[in-house]
């Protein structure tokens, strides 16, 4: 949980991923945040927070996770944008844009 927060509060976009491996949703944004990661390089942090993990049940509460996948972008302490379902690569990638 520290390093959590330590990476949402730094000055990088963090893009987390709540995420369960019986997902199927979740196993589709699989290779679509390994293409944004690709695409933006060391631009973006991409945390993934697998919810059915007892250790990180604090974020899953703290920010209301309720369906996977689910994706909140953060920078310097503040969740600049989140979203629940899929969302394609190159849309992520211009959200994640708008914040570098």
């Amino acid at each position: 949980m520290d390093k959590f927060n330590e990476l949402i509060n730094g000055d990088k976009p963090v893009l987390v991923d709540f995420f369960a491996t019986w997902c199927g949703p979740c196993k589709m944004m699989h290779p679509i945040l390994e293409e944004v990661k690709k695409r933006l390089e060391d631009k973006v942090v991409i945390l993934k927070v697998d919810v059915d993990v007892p250790a990180n049940r604090q974020p899953v509460y703290q920010y209301h996770v309720q369906s996977v996948p689910t994706l909140m972008l953060f920078k310097g302490g503040r969740m600049l944008w989140n979203n629940s379902g899929v969302v394609q690569a190159a849309q992520l990638q211009q959200i994640i844009e708008q914040y570098m």
